[in-house]
């Protein structure tokens, strides 16, 4: 016989889980459970004035020369570019909050921010960042007028640079093709074959720079570690310097697989959200919320693997934000080097906003933007609610070679190579599931009867059981008028499909996208500022929330006190 709980105690434990769980709780008292005192009690502290600090010349900021370590007892401003030089480690403790300062004023037009010093943390090549937070202590970086209460607008973004890691693993630079370095220069990065000079940065200093020069007798190093990210959330950074040049919220420049970043997070970032520019880092348990480029980008040959990454775009009503989930390049300097880039991706929810104009340097709107001789493996994901689903460039332009991103993934009119492979995804709401050059019209029969048979499911509309893309928010207040679900119930099948190897890096996952529908098993928990928000349904177990809307507030507490005084089994 199964004991009878009264409802005044539910009553009384639900009201308990409405104050753990609320987003002042969340927030302003992030890091009580590792013994941090509230936010708003921190003392504030520049990184600037920190020991060891030396200016560098040309730069708006200097570097740490001892390194730093970092505690939750007080917040720390990042007031310029602040760089962790080769052999030095920036330790932060779990808890702690690092805010971004808005760049200063240019001179010629007074209350316009200088992008080119813009605050942003940056680990040089052989410096580390061990950023080791947890589910109740996580690590925040942020803008510096961001209160850490939950109500900063997810509408500010671009208010600081961002986090730049720099490493030595391999990438596809040439000088020849890819330099020499000029900010803003439409993809010319290279300082020397192997070594680059980070996008966004207007210096060629080498604080700035990343990979090895092959010509100078250096080599890469693809086991190279530059530390831990790990319970980390930026938000509202991607300061943008130039079209095509800019700092993302998280910038990783040819980052070895040494490197962990696990259950990591970006929030309204005015750039790509998270970028690769070559490297084999991995990453798992990662989301993207509200971003105004691309979720994912990769290029300089990233072989690095990912499994459960999630990506919610800007509200359709926002005047910005139309590009890619994941934007997909090999080469900016089109000339077909080697390696090319092939990640090899598992297990993607991936939510677009049905945007259909293109803006600033987009080519397309697509959950997959195929480009410039690109591999890549995507495998067991869902992708919803984009103008494009898979799309393919298959011009050669100027490109060095005869084949573009859409030869190395056609069986019938393709190179042979077959690097770029899209299996088992299941494509919802997405008006065109597979283009060429951003047009279902370049489409043959050979390429529809291809994605079908490499197991991709077309579903029309938002009708997929249990899964509903649409929500609503107001992007000055953060409310949720209407919330997504992500998790499809029933799971969809992989049946038949690529299974994730067993390497120690990926996880056996039975089910297409993200997250499981087993609730127990679900990765994007409370610390998470999509739970803190109450922005997306269906994500973790919580039998406080009796109307199963997604978040437990004052309407679960009226349907539990309709029977107070009784009892249940």
């Amino acid at each position: 016989m199964k004991k009878k709980l009264p409802i005044s105690k539910m009553i009384a434990s639900a009201a308990l889980a409405v104050a753990a769980i609320t987003p002042s709780f969340g927030q302003s008292n992030l890091g009580a459970a590792c013994g941090c005192p509230s936010v708003a009690s921190r003392t504030t502290v520049l990184l600037s004035s920190l020991p060891g600090f030396v200016a560098i010349n040309g730069t708006y900021g200097g570097e740490l020369t001892t390194g730093a370590v970092l505690t939750c007892d007080k917040t720390y401003i990042i007031d310029q570019k602040i760089y962790i030089p080769s052999g030095q480690t920036i330790n932060i403790a779990p808890g702690t909050v690092l805010k971004g300062r808005v760049a200063p004023d240019l001179v010629s037009t007074p209350g316009t921010p200088d992008p080119s010093k813009a605050s942003a943390l940056v680990i040089e090549r052989g410096g580390k960042i061990m950023a080791d937070g947890s589910a109740d202590c996580q690590i925040v970086f942020t803008a510096e007028a961001d209160a850490v209460d939950g109500t900063y607008a997810i509408a500010n973004k671009g208010k600081w640079g961002g986090l730049v890691i720099l490493g030595k693993a391999t990438n596809n630079l040439t000088l020849a093709a890819n330099g020499p370095f000029v900010p803003g220069g439409a993809g010319k990065l290279a300082v020397a074959n192997g070594l680059g000079t980070m996008e966004g940065f207007a210096t060629s200093n080498t604080q700035d720079q990343y990979g090895a020069d092959l010509t100078g007798g250096q080599s890469f190093d693809d086991n190279d570690n530059s530390g831990i990210l790990r319970y980390v959330s930026v938000r509202h950074a991607g300061a943008i310097l130039a079209v095509g040049a800019e700092l993302n919220a998280i910038t990783l420049g040819s980052v070895g697989r040494g490197t962990t970043i696990e259950h990591v997070e970006t929030i309204s970032s005015a750039d790509d959200n998270i970028e690769f520019f070559g490297g084999t880092v991995n990453i798992k348990y990662v989301s993207t919320l509200f971003g105004n480029d691309d979720m994912f980008d990769y290029d300089l040959g990233w072989s690095g693997k990912a499994q459960f990454l999630f990506g919610m775009k800007t509200d359709v009503n926002a005047s910005v934000d139309s590009d890619n989930g994941f934007e997909a390049d090999s080469d900016d300097g089109k000339s077909n080097n080697n390696p090319k880039s092939i990640p090899v991706v598992y297990n993607a929810t991936i939510i677009g906003n049905a945007k259909s104009t293109l803006t600033s340097d987009n080519s397309s709107i697509a959950a997959i933007n195929a480009k410039e001789l690109t591999g890549g493996e995507f495998y067991n994901s869902v992708f919803a609610n984009f103008k494009n689903g898979f799309n393919m460039v298959k011009s050669v332009g100027t490109r060095t070679g005869g084949y573009e991103a859409y030869h190395n993934w056609s069986t019938a009119n393709g190179n042979g190579t077959a690097i770029l492979k899209v299996k088992c995804n299941t494509f919802v709401g997405v008006t065109n599931p597979i283009t060429v050059g951003s047009s279902a019209a370049n489409v043959v029969t050979a390429d529809n009867d291809q994605f079908a048979a490499d197991g991709n499911v077309i579903v029309a509309g938002n009708t997929l059981p249990g899964f509903d893309y649409s929500f609503t928010v107001d992007n000055n207040t953060n409310v949720f008028s209407a919330k997504n679900d992500v998790t499809p119930n029933p799971s969809l099948s992989v049946a038949g499909c690529p299974t994730a190897p067993v390497d120690g890096f990926y996880r056996t996952a039975n089910y297409r996208g993200a997250f499981s529908s087993n609730a127990n098993e679900n990765w994007l928990s409370n610390w998470s500022y999509s739970q803190v928000l109450g922005a997306t349904k269906g994500i973790v177990a919580c039998p406080t929330d009796i109307n199963a809307d997604g978040v437990t507030n004052v309407n679960d507490f009226l349907q539990l006190s309709a029977s107070f005084g009784t009892s249940c089994n």
